[in-house]
């Protein structure tokens, strides 16, 4: 059987950025293969448009752009903040910045000043192109049950808004320290 629309896919996986540095491989320790239903956005839109027609048992190297993986970097998305409203944060935190009206956005601390925090609203993949080294484990017509966890999860995921700036957010008061691995 063949990846496609409503098909349920395991594929091992070996991420790499254009230099060859592994990011992420899922024969780690802590690692997990993909899984996924094709067709509802839960994979990169690049990554998932390679993996179109590929079969159970195959291997495949593909690159993914990153205008088809997580976006170019914007530098309108790194901003400073006063010290005072991160006086705990290091570099590598992750912190949730929360408008007036309760959007949130996740940026992560790139430097830390003695007078200001610097925040990237980026996601940390932002800008680089993905090297993928894959193996096709399983394919099979996805069960009703994980069709209907998919839409879900992608109507939420068209739903949430992602304001385009960091325009009138503020630091919340928790940080997140990252644990080793991929960032989200």
């Amino acid at each position: 059987m063949r990846i496609g629309p409503n098909t349920f896919a395991e594929v091992d996986y070996v991420l790499e950025d254009e230099l060859g540095e592994v990011l992420d491989d899922s024969s780690a320790e802590d690692g997990e293969p993909l899984r996924y239903v094709h067709g509802y956005g839960m994979l990169v839109p690049g990554l998932e448009k390679r993996l179109a027609g590929l079969d159970e048992g195959a291997s495949a190297e593909v690159v993914v752009p990153p205008e088809e993986a997580y976006g170019l970097h914007d530098d309108e998305l790194v901003y400073a903040v006063d010290r005072d409203l991160a006086p705990s944060a290091l570099e590598g935190d992750e912190i949730v910045l929360q408008s007036e009206e309760g959007d949130e956005r996740v940026t992560h601390v790139v430097e830390v000043g003695p007078e200001e925090v610097i925040l990237d609203g980026n996601h940390p993949l932002a800008g680089l192109t993905l090297r993928y080294r894959l193996t096709v484990r399983e394919v099979r017509e996805a069960t009703a049950d994980e069709i209907e966890r998919a839409a879900v999860a992608f109507d939420a995921e068209r739903e949430e808004h992602q304001p385009s700036d960091t325009a009138g957010f503020v630091p919340l008061l928790s940080l997140t320290r990252p644990k080793s691995g991929l960032p989200n």
